[in-house]
């Protein structure tokens, strides 16, 4: 396991805004990242002080950027900047995630990469549950 001092400052998400708390583990193809990130106050994606599970695309997305960052560091390079360009065949099985008691477990698997782009499936669970799941393109700006 990984916690975030090991790969925190690899990516632009920083403070509170690195939702993430600890690689499980990881591939050159997936990682499993957990937190327990969505019951704390200070989560900066709260309004109206609770936070939705919509915002867990953000966590799948979170977790593409710390397995690039990790295979780019594995390789000796830094990992390209990128932005979030698409969602795809997101499903959402509860509408807030702040009440949920224990970690969330975040998967994220490459389908693609290139040097331009990646896309991601990932899904989010909690106690064995599937709470989310979807797809994502990343856009690197070399």
């Amino acid at each position: 396991m990984l916690d975030k001092s090991d790969w925190g400052h690899l990516i632009p998400h920083q403070g509170t805004m690195c939702l993430l708390d600890a690689v499980v583990a990881w591939t050159p193809e997936a990682i499993h990242a957990r937190t327990d990130s969505h019951r704390r106050a200070d989560n900066p994606l709260r309004s109206d002080g609770i936070l939705r599970a919509v915002h867990l695309c953000e966590y799948g997305a979170q977790s593409m950027a710390v397995h690039g960052a990790l295979v780019a560091r594995a390789a000796g390079l830094g990992a390209a900047p990128g932005f979030l360009v698409s969602l795809r065949g997101v499903s959402l099985a509860l509408a807030r995630i702040d009440d949920l008691d224990g970690p969330l477990d975040v998967h994220g698997e490459r389908l693609l990469g290139s040097e331009a782009s990646w896309q991601y499936a990932f899904r989010i669970e909690h106690a064995g549950r599937e709470i989310a799941a979807g797809r994502a393109a990343v856009m690197l700006r070399q």
